[in-house]
């Protein structure tokens, strides 16, 4: 296998060549390489693994997961058609990291991976699936997400509202997020109302995080969530958002002595986001309060009204 060096430039200005070249050609082929980068030093220039290679070591059941990741990061531009399946069996890994550089490597392939029948139309087939494990079914709304198509749209979205499973739920809130999106028919609006806790948090870090959340009312509601963590992360999320109607709730929960002191903290760093003045008297009411987390968000928000 051809020895592999590494540039200290980005990827996108390594020279790849996609098949080996004979043993009389390499030669030639890095001088016309020196010439093209002739600024550089001639030890800078990186031999990029062939296909044969680089098919030999996906074979290999037990790739090191850091050399794995090095071998579809230096094969990135590697036309390797045969490849496929077997970077395809990564987006079923226990090892998240295998699955996100494999879906990576995999989406900068037209041919083999989004035609009929092909990579992804296997993965939306899983997903989509009952008779799969709950797992599978994640691990495709996972791959849907790191595709970056957004023809996957409409496939992650119908898991949040249909599958059922929580844990294939929350991977496809995640996936709606990756695709920055909140779902054709606000789906991620509903995931909010989802009776699984790990599946609300997920969606209340995508609504914070994807270009367009039309369901605020949504977030409001969840301040008298029944999981302190959901109530804390639904008062940042309207913050972060900034959903001035949501003052009233705020200050409801602020007022609440019997709230945890990360809500309250949390509902105190709202209202200061806002610069509501409506919810200056309930934070006034906190600067003195006995737990210090509590006083020094009053002080911070105090400063902002």
């Amino acid at each position: 296998m051809s020895s592999i060096r590494r540039l200290s430039l980005p990827a996108s200005l390594f020279l790849v060549f996609a098949a080996a070249l004979p043993a009389s050609a390499e030669p030639r082929a890095l001088a016309g390489r020196a010439k093209v980068y002739e600024h550089l030093a001639p030890n800078s220039l990186e031999r990029i693994s062939t296909p044969k290679a680089l098919l030999a070591e996906l074979k290999h059941p037990n790739v090191p997961p850091t050399r794995l990741w090095q071998l579809l990061e230096h094969g990135e531009k590697v036309e390797c058609l045969a490849c496929i399946p077997h970077v395809s069996r990564l987006l079923y890994s226990g090892h998240a990291k295998n699955r996100e550089i494999a879906a990576w490597w995999l989406r900068r392939r037209i041919f083999g991976v989004f035609g009929p029948g092909e990579v992804y139309s296997q993965v939306v087939s899983t997903l989509t699936d009952a008779s799969q494990s709950e797992e599978r079914r994640a691990y495709a709304a996972n791959a849907l997400g790191e595709f970056l198509n957004p023809s996957g749209i409409k496939h992650v979205a119908r898991a949040i509202v249909e599958d059922e499973s929580p844990l294939v739920r929350r991977a496809a809130v995640e996936a709606l997020q990756r695709l920055n999106h909140e779902g054709p028919s606000r789906e991620l609006g509903s995931a909010l109302s989802d009776p699984d806790e790990s599946v609300r948090l997920a969606a209340l870090r995508a609504a914070t995080s994807i270009h367009v959340f039309s369901s605020p009312d949504k977030l409001a509601e969840l301040l008298g969530d029944e999981s302190p963590a959901v109530r804390k992360r639904a008062a940042e999320a309207l913050g972060a958002l900034k959903i001035a109607d949501a003052v009233v709730g705020l200050v409801a929960v602020v007022s609440d002595e019997d709230e945890s002191p990360d809500v309250t903290a949390a509902a105190i760093w709202a209202l200061g986001q806002l610069g509501d003045p409506a919810g200056k008297a309930s934070i006034e009411a906190r600067r003195d309060d006995p737990n210090p987390l509590i006083r020094s968000a009053a002080a911070i928000a105090l400063r902002r009204l």
